[in-house]
């Protein structure tokens, strides 16, 4: 077993986080999987385009804790922006390891939803977090395993990627937003986590868990943005639960600043007639790399997955998308959107999973990028593993520098380059923006893509 000597990853810290005895035996074997995982290295085909060989776990510390704020104007002046311009009908805010602030409607709890923060929800719906943690991103299991469904032991599959990253996620989360939305019940406006950061040479792992019971229907936003800083992690897993005729939209924004180290696992588990529809911004940090996955286990289930990246400088964004049909008659359709400039370098790695006996599937998937330099690079690797004989599935990437005619059209009109760019970036992006109903978020992106072109 590989050991460290830094405190923070050892058996004291994962007791001293507490909690009940099941959650602190799940987080001792995912310590214990942690040291024994090596860092992925580009000798493993899934990472063969991103390197983390330089992280030093050994010279990382867990981010400080924080106070609560008793009130919105003590928030940080990047999360009060994004709230004035966005409509929620709950929200929770925080900063490194803590939720510092909670604003929560009387009337969400009238209808039996739970909206708070995971370590609350230990204490205050103990049985719900028990029954729903670890159970679609695991904590004991290594990377070669898919998701099952919620309660039940995890099958093989050869999908193995960030193993070691979930493992220490696993074990040393701290806090997050956990939902639970009652059967028949559905929240009109949506619900909102805003996450920040501001130290360096450290790390949080934060963990979201969203649970939509039978034919409901819920919207979540999960935002993460810092200032620039010289060197942090993020280590963060998402779980969402999909249940029968349920529906599910779920939005991660992540615009952190540069020094920042994004890793994150999201998997969503879609079962009978369900729906889940993703949408996986990423904009910011130096390094990110995102998995999102949907396992299609249930007959008549449905997953849209969105995506879209503007990467500039030297950032460098790696995406794995994976999806998973275990049932028939299911329906997935994937679209992501890459924008590169500068020395940036992207990475999509896609794979649509047909288990045997899923017949009747219907897949798809689309992943196009758009090079702003001749300096940039894209490496797009979509894949088919097909166990059935009765499907429709297709996949197919491009990558193309921008339209030379387009561009010089709007500059001999008089538009200065940065604007023009900005104008055909947008329109390269906008039939993904067009599938999100979701006004505050697409101004918001509208906004992070004007000042990447130097367009404000």
């Amino acid at each position: 077993m590989t050991q460290t000597m830094n405190r923070a990853f050892s058996p004291e810290a994962v007791q001293e986080l507490g909690g009940p005895a099941w959650l602190a035996e799940k987080r001792a074997s995912a310590l214990e999987l942690f040291h024994t995982l090596a860092l992925p290295t580009e000798a493993v085909e899934a990472w063969k385009y991103t390197d983390v060989s330089d992280i030093d776990f050994d010279a990382l510390k867990p981010a400080s804790r924080k106070e609560t704020v008793t009130s919105e104007e003590q928030l940080p002046a990047g999360v009060r922006a994004r709230l004035g311009s966005t409509d929620v009908a709950g929200y929770l805010v925080f900063d490194g390891p803590d939720v510092i602030f909670k604003n929560v409607p009387a009337d969400l709890s009238q209808q039996g939803v739970v909206f708070t923060d995971l370590r609350s929800a230990l204490d205050s719906h103990a049985e719900l977090v028990q029954q729903y943690l670890y159970s679609v991103v695991p904590a004991e299991v290594p990377d070669d395993t898919t998701i099952a469904a919620p309660g039940t032991t995890p099958s093989k599959s050869p999908d193995a990627s960030e193993g070691k990253f979930s493992a220490l996620n696993a074990a040393l989360w701290t806090n997050g937003a956990f939902v639970y939305v009652p059967r028949n019940v559905e929240v009109e406006l949506p619900l909102g986590s805003f996450r920040v950061l501001d130290e360096s040479g450290t790390f949080t792992a934060t963990r979201t868990l969203i649970v939509a019971d039978v034919n409901s229907k819920v919207t979540f936003i999960d935002e993460q943005d810092s200032e620039d800083l010289e060197s942090a992690f993020a280590f963060g897993a998402v779980e969402l639960i999909v249940k029968d005729g349920a529906q599910l939209r779920y939005v991660s924004v992540q615009n952190w600043g540069r020094g920042v180290t994004h890793i994150q696992r999201q998997r969503g588990d879609v079962a009978r007639d369900a729906v889940l529809n993703s949408l996986v911004v990423t904009m910011g940090g130096s390094l990110s790399r995102t998995e999102m996955q949907s396992h299609l286990r249930g007959q008549g289930a449905s997953s849209e997955m969105l995506g879209l990246n503007f990467a500039s400088k030297d950032q460098h964004f790696d995406h794995y998308t994976l999806q998973h049909h275990a049932a028939p008659h299911a329906h997935s359709d994937l679209l992501y959107k890459s924008v590169l400039a500068d020395t940036a370098r992207g990475v999509f790695s896609g794979m649509i999973k047909v288990d045997l006996g899923a017949q009747k599937t219907d897949a798809y998937q689309k992943h196009r990028t758009l090079l702003l330099s001749s300096e940039a690079r894209n490496d797009s690797i979509p894949q088919l593993e097909i166990n059935a004989n009765d499907v429709r599935c297709s996949h197919g990437s491009t990558t193309g520098p921008v339209d030379a005619e387009q561009l010089n059209y709007l500059r001999s009109r008089g538009i200065p380059k940065s604007l023009a760019e900005k104008i055909l970036v947008t329109a390269f992006l906008e039939d993904v923006l067009s599938r999100v109903p979701l006004q505050s978020v697409v101004k918001y992106i509208e906004a992070v893509i004007a000042e990447k072109v130097g367009a404000v």
